[in-house]
């Protein structure tokens, strides 16, 4: 089922997931070291001197926005401040708390990434996978289980398959009809998109979704679909047929008169021709409505009998929502003027955004639980368009996306959906590194990565989470918390602290109590617990982020591997009075772990499986590492990634030799002999 030349690639790469050894092939890591204070371990990396912006409007930056230098002042401290001291009380069993989700699993942050740019955030083809990719969604996997994805969006309504495309490409662009906001492109894809997606699920635990066109109702083309089950096998989730339509009378796809009734006309063709298409075995993997709200309440789709009328078919339900859009600064727009950033800056700061967010589909997740279906948020992130400068790719959105997050999830969806849009956008999870900087320069991991870290933890692996949103400190919008219940008892908790303090007066500490004769049971108090911290300057940095005292590096400064020590607190508790006192950084977020299980599970970070490439396409630039070293080694720590990061300067003292290291060839021609040669690339 998958690619031919990955036959073996899940037998030859099963040591570096499962036993003590790894192997690696060759070490491509060409990032500009980061710059840093103290000692050559310490993980504090300093910006170059700040300036902020202090003029109202959208900021002016015309280099590609995944890099921009935009920084805003963070919001000052509410007046009067809420309270740095307050208690919460949860019971231990689970049956006593009201209001708890439905049962969630790890996979409940996901990503979506637009079908147009997989070749530059996956792979440019089944034997050529991006090793930061690979890496990024192991740390994923190895808190949560498994990640879901999926490769689809605006570009999956105009996408076609053809058996091949000029030089290898799996995917080709053609602009000439992007005539709407989003300037899609019709795409052209081939076999291979698939076959990739195959071969990064035979070494990182990944399923996809994937997006059928649904521009052409009179001559569907399913062969994304036809390919897709072939290939991909249980490694697919679903198929999601129709991509925001109630925005295609908007932009031109259909009549502006375009309605919910006219969708469900639509949906009758699509259902028999699905239904008629004998190369789809399993019918009823399709994904709808996938509405954005912008024009359509998800209850005007509901009450045209679409979930009666098509639910055999329908494998989950889904609606795609952004809180806000800044398309105005590129699709100019009299009746959507541009958002001022300045005034969107503390919108983002608030424990309301996401509940505010969720409130609207409160009463489609209930009907999707009468209805047995999955209620999914297919595609979010900060705002449409490409988010905010100074917002989307700061730590304001590594502390927004764990509250929205979390929020969907007391609100019973089933997922969400983060998602990437190229290098000219700020809202990444993490951004590739422009091609023609990719001998000197690595990734860059956007804040948001960090938020799927901390939720992938908190949810686990359990598939029996449970969490409620506890309202803390007379329900302030500034120090949320959520409790967190698997397998029925009290197991962890998030809180939240959005506000920017270097002076420490707004840290707070929360005093929380388990069990104990409120709730009528007997005082559940751990004697020690565990915390992981994610920690910033403040809500305006872009760089110097550590979740557990860990970083993955600044702009330019990732590989998609931890950097730095690991480091999980120790807190004690106080068994007699039955609580335990968590102190909170302004600004940053803590997962505590209570339970025996939680905490066990906090300690495992040393068995995430690395990737490294086993080609060479330069010889400056490029580590190489003698592979009797790689047969015996499981790894550098984080620690020592930071401390021994290669330099890129030609004769530098720690510059990357100019020759392969001896025995490196050998070993390539090793794997080619197998078939199973497999380039990985940066």
């Amino acid at each position: 089922m998958y690619y031919p030349l990955l036959a073996l690639s899940t037998c030859l790469f099963a040591s570096a997931v499962h036993a003590d050894v790894t192997i690696y092939g060759l070490l491509g890591q060409t990032t500009a070291a980061p710059v840093q204070t103290g000692t050559a371990t310490d993980t504090t990396q300093q910006s170059a001197t700040t300036s902020f912006v202090t003029t109202h409007g959208p900021p002016q930056y015309t280099e590609l926005a995944a890099y921009n230098n935009v920084y805003m002042e963070p919001p000052a401290i509410p007046n009067p401040p809420p309270a740095n001291q307050f208690a919460i009380g949860v019971p231990t069993d689970a049956t006593l708390m009201n209001g708890l989700s439905i049962k969630q699993s790890g996979t409940f942050f996901g990503f979506s990434i637009e079908m147009s740019v997989v070749n530059q955030l996956i792979g440019s083809s089944p034997q050529d996978l991006k090793v930061p990719f690979l890496n990024y969604m192991s740390i994923i996997a190895e808190k949560a289980g498994s990640v879901h994805v999926r490769v689809g969006g605006n570009t999956q309504e105009t996408a076609f398959v053809v058996p091949s495309l000029d030089d290898g490409k799996i995917i080709e662009k053609n602009k000439e009809d992007a005539s709407n906001p989003t300037s899609t492109p019709i795409l052209a894809l081939t076999p291979d998109l698939l076959y990739m997606l195959a071969n990064v699920s035979s070494l990182v635990n990944v399923n996809w979704y994937l997006g059928v066109p649904f521009n052409d109702t009179a001559n569907w083309r399913f062969q994304i679909a036809e390919l897709g089950e072939e290939i991909l096998g249980d490694r697919l989730l679903g198929f999601q047929a129709a991509n925001e339509p109630d925005l295609y009378g908007a932009h031109g796809h259909r009549p502006s008169s375009y309605s919910p009734f006219d969708f469900f006309g639509e949906y009758a063709l699509f259902t028999q021709a699905w239904e008629a298409d004998t190369k789809i075995s399993r019918k009823n993997t399709v994904i709808a409505p996938s509405t954005s709200y912008a024009l359509w309440s998800p209850e005007q789709v509901w009450n045209t009998g679409f979930v009666e009328a098509y639910g055999p078919y329908l494998s989950h339900l889904a609606v795609e929502h952004y809180p806000s859009d800044n398309c105005a600064v590129v699709w100019p727009d009299p009746n959507n003027p541009p958002r001022d950033p300045l005034v969107m800056f503390p919108q983002y700061l608030t424990h309301n955004a996401g509940v505010n967010f969720a409130k609207p589909y409160l009463n489609s997740t209930r009907l999707a639980q009468q209805w047995g279906k999955p209620f999914l948020l297919f595609e979010t992130n900060s705002a449409s368009c490409g988010g905010f400068p100074g917002i989307s790719d700061t730590f304001t959105s590594s502390l927004w996306g764990i509250d929205h997050a979390l929020q969907l999830a007391h609100s019973n969806f089933s997922g969400a959906l983060f998602h990437f849009g190229g290098q000219t956008v700020s809202y990444n999870p993490f951004t590739a590194v422009p091609t023609n900087e990719s001998a000197v320069h690595g990734w860059s991991t956007g804040p948001l990565f960090y938020s799927a870290v901390f939720v992938a933890e908190l949810m686990g692996q359990s598939n029996t989470t449970q969490l409620i949103d506890m309202l803390p400190n007379n329900a302030n919008d500034q120090t949320p918390a959520y409790a967190v219940f698997e397998n029925g008892k009290f197991s962890k908790m998030a809180l939240l602290n959005y506000m920017t303090d270097p002076s420490g007066a707004n840290d707070y500490t929360a005093t929380i109590y388990v069990g104990g004769s409120g709730w009528n049971e007997p005082n559940g108090a751990p004697a020690s617990v565990k915390v992981k911290y994610l920690r910033a300057p403040s809500v305006s940095e872009k760089n110097n982020i550590t979740w557990a005292g860990q970083t993955l590096g600044g702009r330019f400064a990732s590989d998609g591997r931890w950097q730095g020590d690991l480091d999980i607190q120790t807190v004690q508790c106080d068994q007699t009075q039955n609580m335990c006192q968590i102190k909170v950084p302004a600004p940053g977020a803590a997962l505590v772990f209570f339970s025996d299980e939680a905490q066990a599970a906090a300690t495992g970070d040393n068995d995430i499986a690395t990737f490294a490439t086993t080609a060479v396409t330069k010889t400056k630039n490029t580590v190489t590492v003698d592979p009797a070293v790689l047969a015996t080694s499981n790894g550098d720590s984080g620690k020592k990634r930071l401390s021994n990061m290669g330099g890129t300067s030609e004769g530098g003292s720690n510059g990357a030799m100019s020759v392969v290291a001896p025995g490196v060839a050998a070993l390539v021609s090793v794997l080619a002999g197998m078939s199973v040669f497999f380039r990985v690339s940066w």
